[in-house]
């Protein structure tokens, strides 16, 4: 039976090792694909995480400054919205205090404008009587009773007041030593008349000027009230906005300084994680040299003649001719020759391991 022997198990060793080194090497290139890949990211996000935490640390100091800024008008809000409370219950209580005195002053003056006004009446009809020759039937009048009692009440002095009380006592049917002559009283009436009226004339004038007083005042404090009460409702609705803020504001900061905290973690781990790969990159790279210089030189050595040189001597002639006996056998032996031959010869224990693997 005629065998004809496979393909040179050194070339077929060569093939496999040719095969290895292009995947070695592809795998090499798709490796540094994902190795620049990822220092690509490491530069990138590192600049863009540093950049995010300049910016969170100047937004802290902004919000922070803010908050104290917030926190300090809002106190002075307060503090202004109280004075201007107190102010305004002030102004509304000079009003009331005011009202209470201007009404007393108005009373005041009506009781003594009521009674000037009536002594002023009954000292005219007194005066009437007399120049008309009717005293006798005047001092049986009311008016004379008025006159008695202002005789008794107004500064005059004692003749005048001695001389009306002589007149005024011929009306109770009294008698006295002296009477007094009609014009003598007409003369004390107008005096008192002129008196009155000018009590009367001062106290109406002294009541116009505390009515205007008065009306000065409401209208100064009503003004001043207003106003309060315009800054009180704005003070109000300030503090509320400023509230608002300040919550705002402290939950803003709150909330960039976690982010803060978390992006510089991060990039502290990230240059920690970068800085290890690029040492196993390192590491690997090393690796994949030794592993293609490993490669290379195997190669190298079976292509070279000595070794196909030694593959010949190393198997019996008839073995490489057609012989009748299977494969399975030649391929037998001349494993063994080689193992024989090949003590110490890395290229006789590659070209054994060669046969090893050889399909039958």
């Amino acid at each position: 039976m005629k065998v004809t022997l496979n393909v040179n198990p050194i070339r077929r060793v060569v093939t496999m090792l040719q095969s290895m080194q292009k995947k070695v090497a592809a795998e090499g290139e798709k490796e540094k694909g994902l190795f620049e890949k990822f220092m690509c990211y490491c530069k990138t996000g590192s600049g863009t995480l540093s950049a995010s935490i300049a910016s969170a640390e100047n937004a802290n100091e902004q919000l922070a400054a803010s908050i104290k800024e917030t926190a300090a008008t809002l106190a002075q809000l307060k503090i202004d919205l109280k004075a201007a409370q107190t102010d305004r219950a002030d102004a509304q209580a000079a009003v009331a205090k005011a009202t209470a005195l201007r009404t007393k002053e108005a009373a005041a003056f009506a009781k003594e404008s009521s009674e000037l006004k009536a002594n002023i009446a009954a000292t005219n009809k007194a005066t009437s009587a007399i120049e008309s020759g009717m005293g006798g039937a005047f001092l049986q009048t009311n008016a004379a009773s008025v006159l008695k009692k202002l005789s008794v009440s107004m500064d005059m002095s004692p003749m005048d007041r001695e001389m009306m009380t002589s007149f005024l006592m011929q009306g109770h049917g009294q008698e006295s030593d002296y009477v007094p002559a009609s014009g003598q009283i007409t003369g004390i009436l107008k005096q008192m008349l002129d008196t009155m009226e000018a009590s009367l004339a001062t106290a109406v004038s002294d009541e116009n000027a505390s009515v205007k007083d008065f009306d000065a005042l409401v209208a100064a404090k009503t003004k001043e009230i207003n106003a309060l009460g315009a800054q009180i409702e704005d003070k109000t609705s300030r503090i509320g906005e400023s509230g608002v803020e300040l919550v705002t504001l402290k939950q803003s900061l709150e909330d960039s300084q976690k982010s803060f905290a978390e992006d510089t973690a991060f990039l502290k781990d990230m240059a920690k994680a970068c800085k290890t790969k690029e040492a196993e990159w390192a590491a690997r790279q090393q690796v994949r040299a030794e592993e293609l210089v490993a490669i290379g030189d195997t190669i190298k050595l079976l292509n070279d003649d000595d070794a196909l040189e030694l593959f010949k001597k190393a198997l019996p002639a008839a073995s490489l001719m057609q012989l009748k006996t299977t494969t399975r056998a030649t391929k037998g032996r001349a494993l063994a020759a080689l193992q024989a031959a090949g003590q110490g010869d890395v290229r006789i224990n590659l070209i054994a391991l060669a046969l090893k693997g050889k399909k039958s």
